[in-house]
Formats: C-alpha cells, structure tokens, sequence
C-alpha cells in the first residue's frame, strides 16, 4: 500500500470529495468539500483522484521522542540530561581530613553531580511510586511531606546545577 502525500485529492463514498491535509501512522486527516475536516484509516475504501507523491513522515520523530521520553519518565528511572554549572566543570572536590596524618580523597566534580542526580531522580520515582500506590490520602500526604523535606536537605548542591529548574526545592516559605 502506497501512502499518499498531503495534497491528494480523493473521493470518498460517505463524505464525498476531499483532499489530505495531514497524514499520521493511521489516519489521513482529510478536508471535504461537503462534510469539513474528517479523519479516515489509511487503509479504508476511498478512490484516488489525484495521488501526491511526497515522503510523508507518518510519525514524527517529535512525537515518538516525545511519547518514549514520558513513558521513561513515568515508569523508570532512566534520568534525563541534567547539565553541570559551566564553572564546575572538569573540577573536583577535596575531602581533607581534619586528622593530617590521614590522606586527602579527590573526587571528580562530575561524578560527584551524576551521582546527586541519581539521588533526585530516585526520589522521584518513589514519589510517583508513593502517588499511584493504594496508600490512604493521609499517609500519601505524609509521605509527601517527608520528600519534600528530603528536597530540602539537599538544596546545598542547587549551586552544580546549570538549569534552575532541574534543582532542588523544599517547601516554600510564605
């Protein structure tokens, strides 16, 4: 089966004739003269007056992206790209001991930061956990509450984050 282009002109034996202004991976989106705008099955009886060739993306590729990147978000802990602040790029942290018979750890800034990320992002999987589980509402909220606080605590790493909207954020004081 060939698929037609945006463009084609058709005829249709209930909404008579119509020309496809829009194509997805199922449906011809098609403007009839008679009847508006009506969505057909790609493979449903229709006679082709006029077939535009054309490369049609019947999916685009924003929408599968777009579609996997929410089914990720909802069930799995995959995290998304979460950029270190510039300045801290290629840095390290210094453990020093306050014992200076004791030797210092370097740690590479970057994987200190992946490693904070992986924490934000499981406890937000255990919120969305915590929300769609069969807990009373009482004992959700409490919950809440603890995450929120635990969001809190770890608003001192805001300062390695590039985006401010990727950073943490405890309750907000009125």
């Amino acid at each position: 089966m060939k698929i037609l282009g945006i463009g084609s002109r058709i005829k249709h034996a209930e909404f008579g004739l119509g020309v496809v202004t829009n194509v997805t991976a199922i449906h011809y989106w098609v403007t009839f003269i008679e009847k508006g705008l009506e969505t057909i099955d790609i493979d449903s009886e229709f006679e082709v007056i006029e077939a535009v060739e054309d490369e049609v993306d019947t999916v685009s590729f924003y929408e599968v992206e777009s579609v996997l990147r929410n089914l990720l978000k909802k069930w799995s802990d995959v995290s998304e790209i979460v950029p270190i602040a510039d300045k801290w790029k290629g840095g390290k942290l210094v453990f020093e001991p306050a014992d200076t018979n004791l030797q210092s750890k370097d740690v590479p800034i970057d994987t200190f930061f992946h490693k904070i990320v992986m924490v934000r992002d499981r406890i937000r999987v255990m919120e969305q956990k915590i929300n769609s589980s069969n807990l009373d509402d009482q004992d959700k909220v409490d919950l809440q509450q603890y995450i929120t606080r635990i969001y809190g605590s770890l608003t001192t790493f805001n300062v390695l984050f590039k985006n401010k909207s990727q950073q943490f954020s405890g309750s907000k004081k009125s």
